[in-house]
């Protein structure tokens, strides 16, 4: 089956999005008590800071739910446009599917998030998260983000 770019990074944004907001939904709630509602508004922080998303009720959950499958479709979009351009992207899918994942995980833990409102917006840092959430953060982000991504880029034809 074929894919066109488009729908191929449209449908990777959709499922790397979804298994990883059920795992934050699960990992999150088993972990420290987070409810849904909290961490997509722990989402919406990075356009607004902390404090006014959590006032912000269920408008902040919202932007943090359709932002959250925006970031994922963006990180799908330039896998697929990468993987018309370089070949092993789409060949070797499964193994550059899970080196992507750690990737997008490292550039949202160590850039994104901290430059973002809800880091504070001051600068990058390197420090790692406690244990628990990094092990759980590596393997959602290789198995539910970086994998089906590139399954739907290896979909696509090559340019």
């Amino acid at each position: 089956m074929r894919l066109a770019p488009a729908t191929a990074a449209l449908f990777g944004g959709l499922a790397a999005g979804s298994l990883d907001l059920l795992d934050a939904f699960v990992f999150f709630g088993l972990y420290s008590g987070a409810e849904p509602v909290g961490i997509l508004q722990s989402i919406a922080a990075g356009w607004m800071g902390r404090n006014p998303a959590r006032a912000g009720g269920i408008p902040t959950a919202l932007l943090g739910f359709f932002s959250h499958f925006m970031i994922a479709t963006i990180f799908a979009a330039a896998f697929v446009w990468a993987g018309g351009h370089l070949d092993p992207l789409r060949k070797r899918w499964l193994v550059c599917g899970l080196l992507y994942g750690l990737a997008v995980y490292f550039v949202m833990t160590w850039v994104v998030v901290p430059v973002s409102n809800a880091g504070g917006g001051i600068s990058m840092t390197l420090a790692l998260p406690a244990k628990p959430v990094l092990i759980n953060g590596l393997l959602v982000h290789a198995f539910g983000v970086g994998l089906p991504i590139a399954y739907f880029a290896s979909r696509t034809p090559p340019r």
